[in-house]
């Protein structure tokens, strides 16, 4: 690697550096603030949160990469020639392509990073966020359980207990059920325990009472019990308890797209072929954003006041390629057969980039009735 190629590819990095660090703290706080309303409201302590918060940032940092790459492309080549640094290198005989040799290398360096969180680290850090989030799901105590107030864990539901003891006795019981139309079930009881189940918890009620109002004929039907068993699936929301996303599962998995998987955890082959293809084109982003970001820079020369319309057309050009990147997607979510398209936006962004470089360096023409 030349002296100019080792220069550039260090000012890229550092800055590469500096802009994934803002990135991932802006998608980071913004995240977190979810996630503090949903845990510790939920009940669950700082280091929950912390727990959770960490591990959402895998997939933070494989979100901006290209972002930060294309920030940093951009920012480096414009400070570059508003400094001559690039000016000199071109007048001494460097070509477009030739200065677009250590931004190539950058990407490599990006995609490589990449590749990395999206097949190995994003996919275990899911798995471990998916395992804990069905831990809390089951923990109902923690939940809404509290003494001494109404609860509503619920639409129709509301819940009061007198006290919790040590033991996890929970004393003097009251739950009224009005999700049903027209009817009316309140289950009293002198004290209960949560015990755990397969899918939910399940609440034993010893010496108590299970009164039904019929609303209609105004019936009103009384059973008391010794003991009663009442599972508590319909109270606690467990739509994503067992339920194994996409994102957990690793690569050859996705890319295999065995129908009786994919039957198992409720998706489609497409949706598999998809997320796995997904994993090895998006990498390719990483070197088509700062190449797209360098070729629309260098269509300009030097100007004391910066290159704000090349900018803008970088921008716009990284806008398109994340259209395109986000539409080939939606296709082949549609159809398992349209999984190519994934590669179509990436590998389009670097043919452009190579137009824009060859259109860059062709000798510009004097508007008809310039002087010479």
């Amino acid at each position: 690697m030349s002296r100019f190629d080792r220069y550039l590819l260090s000012q890229l990095l550092q800055l590469f550096g500096f802009f994934a660090l803002v990135l991932v703290a802006v998608y980071w706080v913004n995240r977190a603030v979810g996630l503090f309303d949903q845990l510790i409201g939920d009940g669950q302590s700082a280091l929950v949160f912390l727990e959770f918060s960490l591990l959402t940032l895998p997939n933070a940092v494989r979100l901006v990469l290209p972002v930060a790459a294309f920030a940093a492309t951009v920012y480096a080549v414009n400070r570059l020639m508003q400094e001559s640094e690039l000016v000199v290198m071109q007048a001494t005989g460097f070509s477009a392509f030739r200065l677009a040799r250590p931004v190539l290398y950058f990407g490599f360096c990006v995609m490589a990073m990449q590749l990395v969180l999206t097949n190995v680290l994003v996919p275990a850090s899911q798995r471990l966020l998916s395992d804990r989030s069905a831990e809390i799901s089951q923990n109902v105590t923690a939940r809404f359980l509290n003494a001494g107030q109404f609860m509503h864990p619920g639409a129709g539901l509301a819940l009061y207990i007198r006290e919790i003891t040590p033991t996890g006795e929970l004393l003097d019981l009251f739950l009224s059920d009005e999700r049903a139309r027209g009817e009316r079930v309140v289950h009293t009881a002198r004290k209960a325990f949560l015990v755990r189940g397969e899918a939910a918890s399940k609440l034993v009620m010893v010496e108590g009472a299970t009164q039904t109002l019929d609303r209609a004929s105004g019936r009103l039907s009384v059973t008391r019990f010794a003991d009663f068993t009442l599972d508590l699936a319909g109270l606690v929301n467990l739509d994503a308890v067992g339920k194994i996303a996409t994102d957990t599962l690793s690569t050859p998995t996705l890319l295999a797209a065995d129908p009786e998987l994919a039957q198992s955890v409720n998706v489609t082959p497409a949706e598999m072929l998809e997320e796995g293809h997904s994993r090895l084109a998006g990498p390719l982003l990483a070197i088509a954003a700062p190449l797209l970001g360098f070729a629309a820079l260098m269509l300009g020369g030097f100007s004391r006041f910066g290159l704000w319309r090349q900018m803008a057309l970088a921008v716009g050009l990284i806008i398109g390629l994340q259209l395109a990147w986000t539409w080939a997607g939606s296709l082949a979510l549609q159809s398992a057969a349209v999984w190519p398209a994934l590669y179509a936006a990436p590998l389009g962004g670097m043919a452009l980039a190579w137009g824009l470089l060859w259109w860059g360096q062709q000798p510009r023409r004097l508007r008809r009735g310039a002087p010479a």
